[in-house]
C-alpha cells in the first residue's frame, strides 16, 4: 500500500467565509470512501475571524526585553546555532524588529504565556504569514468540535471519511514519545513546555512532523496522525510564504503592507485528501 495525497485548492478563506460549505464543493467531485481530509487551523481560523490586530497593543517590559534581547542575541545567537536553525533565519532573527516584535511578543504573553512567548515564532499557535497588515491568527479553542462539523457536513456526498485538523508547527517524535509544541485533542501526544519542546527535539535529533490538533473519524495512532499531518502539510504549500518575512519578501511590500487584495491573488490550498491506494 502507498499513500496518495491530493491538494485542493480554494479562493483565500477571509473572516466570514463558509468554510464548511467551501469544503464539501472542493472536494465532492474526487471523494472516496475511507479518505483522510486534512484542513488547515490556520486556513479554519481565518475563516472564522479569530484575528487580532496587533496595531491595537502596547508593548510592556518583558514583550520589550523579548524583541530586543532574547530574540535577536538568545535566538539569533546561541539558541539558534544549538537548534541548527538556517542562516537565514538566523539573520532575520538579530535584525528581529524592536517595536512590532515587541507588540507581538505582549500578544504572546497575554494569549499563550511565556513557555510560549519565549519560542521564536509560532508562539502557542499565534500566526502572521499569510494574513494583512498586522493581524495574527490565534489558535482554534475546540478544534475537534470543527473536526466533527467538517466531517458530518462531508456526510452529505454519500462517502465515510476522516478529517484531521493540522497545524504547520512542528511535533517531534522519538520512538512511542510524541511532543506537541502545545495541548492538542489528538491522544498519544504529550504537551511539553512550550520552547523546550523545539528546543530539545532539535538538539537531540528527533524526527520532526507538522502537528494533528483534532481528528474525527476512524481512530488512528499518534505516529500515524503525524506522518498525515506531515504529509498534508508538504504538500498543501505555504500560500503566500512559510513565515512572515517570507510573505512580505514574496510580494515585494514590507511586513506589515500586505493587503487582503495580495492575498486573494495567491494560489491557496487548505484542504489535502489522503488516502491508501495499492501499488
Amino acid at each position: 500500500m502507498r499513500l496518495k495525497a491530493i491538494r485542493v485548492r480554494t479562493g483565500y478563506w477571509r473572516p466570514g467565509t463558509d468554510y464548511v460549505r467551501d469544503i464539501v464543493n472542493a472536494v465532492k467531485p474526487v471523494l472516496e470512501d475511507g479518505d483522510v481530509v486534512a484542513v488547515s487551523e490556520k486556513a479554519i481560523s481565518t475563516a472564522e475571524g479569530l484575528l487580532l490586530d496587533e496595531s491595537k497593543f502596547a508593548p510592556g517590559r518583558v514583550s520589550k526585553f523579548l524583541a530586543t534581547f532574547w530574540m535577536r542575541f538568545m535566538w539569533g545567537l546561541p539558541l539558534g546555532c544549538l537548534t541548527n536553525l538556517r542562516q537565514k533565519t538566523l539573520e532575520r532573527l538579530r535584525e528581529y524588529p524592536k517595536l512590532e516584535g515587541a507588540v507581538h511578543k505582549q500578544v504572546a504573553l497575554m494569549y499563550a504565556g511565556i513557555l510560549q512567548a519565549l519560542r521564536h515564532y509560532s508562539e502557542g499557535g499565534i500566526d502572521a504569514s499569510n494574513l494583512p497588515y498586522n493581524y495574527v491568527s490565534l489558535p482554534l479553542a475546540d478544534p475537534l468540535l470543527r473536526a466533527e462539523m467538517i466531517r458530518r457536513a462531508l456526510s452529505e456526498t454519500g462517502k465515510e471519511v476522516s478529517v484531521l485538523i493540522v497545524d504547520g508547527d512542528t511535533a517531534y517524535s522519538w520512538r512511542n514519545l510524541h511532543l506537541s509544541p502545545r495541548g492538542v485533542e489528538v491522544p498519544g501526544l504529550v504537551h511539553f513546555g512550550g520552547f523546550l519542546t523545539f528546543v530539545a527535539g532539535r538538539k537531540l535529533g528527533f524526527v520532526s512532523r507538522s502537528t494533528p490538533v483534532a481528528l474525527s473519524g476512524e481512530p488512528m495512532n499518534p505516529d500515524w496522525a503525524l506522518t498525515l499531518a506531515n504529509v498534508a502539510h508538504r504538500v498543501r504549500g505555504h500560500g503566500a510564504g512559510r513565515t512572515v518575512w517570507d510573505m512580505a519578501e514574496r510580494l515585494g511590500v514590507g511586513l506589515t503592507e500586505v493587503t487582503w487584495g495580495m492575498l486573494d491573488e495567491v494560489k491557496h490550498y487548505p484542504i489535502v485528501i489522503m488516502r491508501r491506494v495499492s501499488d
